[in-house]
């Protein structure tokens, strides 16, 4: 695993004083920059790298005298360098809550740590690489598991530089530290870090290294916090597709909301010229070819006008649908209360919604009661003057992505929930996963301190002010909207054949290219199904491991689909 660079790899440790050593890693090599006492020597490793591998060559001193050598194939990467003094740690501060961390333990735990790299736009690891592991002890991948369900909530991988190659300094590193941003639990970043360092404390290791980019403001206050310190040292990486966005310069998009910024960075991957039409409201329009559109994420102009007015009315997308002989709840328009008792008379448990409207606004769930239902119509019609009342479908909230009339993806979406710590009340829980859900996705997603959220947690027999039981898991909200705090789990290869049917048969209904369809199913893996609505405008970012944006530019430039596939190999 371990080696001279220039040599295959080897499971037994390098001596002290090893020359050109690089670890691989399962995503790639760590190359140790110090062992190197040529740069050309070092130029030679870091253009060996393999296709779908990212190589880092780190602790380089003088990277200047490096990228001299080949500055067309290299770069030096924007990120900051720290250590932690492990002889001073305090391996019992900061216990977890709600996770344990462990080493991982099965093939499942790396096909799990894959999933979280995926959503978080990180390589991958070679399952066949790290399962089953080396017996070498230079690399350990920890896992921070549910203390409760078992899910994997985030993985880090630990680099032995002793066991690789003798290192003068003891020392010991850091690396792919990934936390799924969907988790319930606050601090499995800081209990990865904690756990790693308390390994490599017990193994006698002086110091622990790490490397993170200048700008994620959020895992430097972590680092700060446990105590590491800056180093003047530099990483080098080689320039590829993966790398691209660190070395060509700030995009014209960059204030794009995460909707659009997906789409303009593919489309800036393939050559497409993007232009920033209005950046508050994140148009742009691509060119290229002689073709051009313009788009707001992912509505655009080749979504027809007629189109756009069948998804913003609720109420006319129902009755197309129904029309086309698809299933859809009973719907009926929110009259006075006497009609109002009427129809939650019929159906025991109703949905009120304004007629247009987007991201969950003024939607109240699984109502009950009359007063229940006046108050939602009241919410509602501050959304939209007409107001629609809807049987109460029960099921899981799924949504398909329909482009150039083919499913793409398809997630279930939950709603927020939270998980009580035993100090903290219902309100204080909200408002920090509030934070890390807004973290994790670009500011898109919150739960809001609403009437809505007050009800849903009243319903429960709690209060705002409540402290939760440590490990209860409370939901807040009833709908599954990513805007209000939601999650969203991809479920594309699982969903039964009949509800990828629907979802075309649905899209050419509409008559639209791109559309994100919402439905109630009580499994996935079963043909049972209500549309509930469409959207015109589905949000593409969040859907991974699914290829969304690449499928969205695919149908508006088919002619880049051939260079796409070759730039990605």
């Amino acid at each position: 695993m371990a080696s001279p660079a220039s040599m295959p790899s080897t499971s037994t440790p390098a001596a002290p004083g090893a020359a050109n050593v690089a670890v691989e890693c399962g995503w790639g090599r760590l190359i140790f920059g110090q062992t190197f006492r040529d740069p050309a020597d070092l130029v030679d490793v870091l253009l060996q790298e393999q296709p779908g591998h990212r190589d880092v060559a780190f602790y380089v001193a003088e990277p200047h005298v490096v990228l001299a050598l080949a500055p067309t194939e290299l770069f030096l990467d924007p990120s900051h360098a720290y250590r932690l003094d492990l002889t001073g740690f305090d391996a019992a501060a900061g216990a977890p809550q709600g996770f344990r961390v462990r080493p991982v333990a099965a093939l499942a735990d790396i096909e799990a740590i894959n999933r979280i790299c995926r959503a978080r736009n990180m390589v991958q690891i070679d399952t066949a690489f790290a399962w089953p592991p080396q017996e070498d002890g230079i690399l350990t991948y920890l896992v921070a598991e549910d203390a409760r369900t078992g899910a994997i909530l985030g993985a880090a991988t630990g680099v032995d530089h002793a066991a690789a190659f003798g290192d003068p300094e003891n020392a010991a590193s850091l690396w792919s530290l990934a936390v799924d941003p969907q988790t319930p639990h606050p601090g499995v970043g800081e209990g990865l870090v904690r756990a790693l360092a308390s390994l490599f404390r017990e193994r006698g290791r002086a110091v622990m290294d790490l490397s993170v980019m200048h700008d994620n403001a959020q895992a430097i206050a972590l680092y700060d916090k446990l105590g590491f310190a800056r180093l003047p040292i530099f990483t080098i990486k080689t320039r590829n597709s993966f790398n691209e966005k660190l070395y060509t310069g700030p995009s014209p998009d960059a204030a794009l909301n995460p909707y659009a910024q997906i789409i303009t960075n593919e489309a800036r991957r393939r050559g497409i010229t993007v232009e920033v039409v209005d950046e508050p409201t994140s148009m742009v329009r691509l060119s290229h070819g002689g073709r051009s559109f313009v788009c707001r994420e992912s509505l655009s102009s080749a979504t027809s006008a007629a189109a756009m007015t069948i998804c913003d009315d609720k109420a006319l997308t129902r009755r197309l649908l129904a029309g086309a002989g698809l299933r859809v709840p009973d719907q009926g328009v929110a009259g006075d209360e006497a009609a109002a008792r009427a129809f939650l008379e019929k159906h025991g448990a109703v949905v009120v919604k304004p007629a247009r409207g987007e991201q969950g606004r003024g939607i109240a769930v699984n109502l009950t009661t009359i007063e229940e239902v006046g108050t939602a119509i009241t919410e509602a019609k501050r959304v939209c003057d007409t107001v629609l009342m809807e049987e109460f479908v029960a099921g899981d909230d799924l949504r398909v992505v329909v482009i150039d009339f083919k499913v793409v993806a398809a997630a279930i979406r939950r709603p927020a929930e939270v998980v009580g710590t035993g100090r903290h009340s219902v309100r204080e829980l909200i408002e920090r996963q509030s934070r890390r859900r807004a973290a994790a996705t670009g500011g898109e997603s919150r739960i809001p301190l609403d009437d809505e959220t007050r009800r849903c947690v009243e319903r429960t027999g709690h209060t705002l002010d409540d402290v939760l039981e440590e490990g209860t898991t409370l939901r807040v909200r009833r709908t599954a909207n990513l805007h209000t705090g939601g999650t969203i789990h991809d479920v594309t290869d699982a969903i039964h054949p009949d509800l990828v049917a629907a979802s075309v048969k649905a899209a050419r209904v509409i008559d639209i290219p791109v559309v994100g369809l919402d439905l109630m199913v009580p499994d996935v893996r079963g043909p049972e199904h209500w549309f509930i609505e469409a959207n015109e405008r589905p949000g593409l970012a969040n859907h991974e491991p699914q290829p969304t944006a690449e499928r969205f530019i695919d149908m508006l430039f088919p002619q880049t689909i051939a260079a796409a596939r070759i730039r990605r190999h």
